[in-house]
């Protein structure tokens, strides 16, 4: 089955996807995953993208694309794979498809976990961190004691990218920039929307129902 998944920040789409791929034993494929593997092993085009990751600029699609083609050709892919991350825009989308009916591993669907906006404002804003790596949430895994880390007792604070205006920002330019590509998959026929809003286990049973039609 070749799936890939949607979702805003906060929807819980990094936790379905680790967890669907142990159950299917597809790999989870993320262009950053991918992009830090090529860095760090060297690859021609690793090389071509740190060149611009070291200079603060966002990797071209063509060489993003090279990266993914060369990923889901390897042998772990032969089953399936599970796209994370990507396409983010309509030319890459449509670059996308290209390679994939190249390499003959066309999206069988596209599946969107959809979370509203004031859900999301407060899964994200009530996470707390620790400087010892620790980390909590407000209503799903509070401290013992309000404020203190269970670890080390050290005082915990709210990441900047976890307060609620930047938040609200984020999920602006993600609405923005995701719509298009919501229309451009659910004209296709791949596109099936999944509700967020339940918990972690019950999301998961919904999509497993979904990708079960696909294996």
């Amino acid at each position: 089955m070749n799936i890939a998944l949607f979702g805003p920040p906060g929807a819980g789409k990094g936790t379905q996807a680790k967890e669907l791929s142990k159950h299917y034993n597809i790999p989870h494929i993320s262009t950053g995953d991918i992009l830090r593997a090529n860095v760090r092993d060297g690859t021609e085009l690793g090389v071509k993208a740190k060149e611009y990751m070291d200079k603060g600029e966002l990797v071209p699609d063509a060489v993003l694309i090279g990266l993914i083609r060369n990923r889901l050709t390897e042998a772990d892919c032969k089953n399936g794979y599970l796209l994370d991350g990507y396409p983010r825009t309509i030319p890459q989308a449509d670059a996308l498809a290209d390679i994939l009916k190249e390499i003959s591993k066309p999206l069988d669907a596209v599946i969107n976990i959809e979370v509203s906006d004031e859900e999301l404002v407060k899964r994200l804003s009530g996470r707390r961190s620790c400087a010892c790596g620790e980390s909590y949430h407000l209503m799903f895994n509070p401290p013992e004691k309000e404020g203190v880390c269970n670890a080390c007792g050290a005082a915990l604070y709210q990441r900047d990218d976890d307060k609620e205006e930047v938040i609200r920002q984020r999920l602006t330019v993600y609405n923005k920039k995701t719509k298009p590509l919501i229309d451009y998959y659910g004209n296709s026929g791949l596109l099936v929307n999944v509700d967020g809003t339940g918990s972690v286990d019950s999301v998961f049973v919904v999509v497993c129902r979904i990708m079960d039609q696909y294996k």
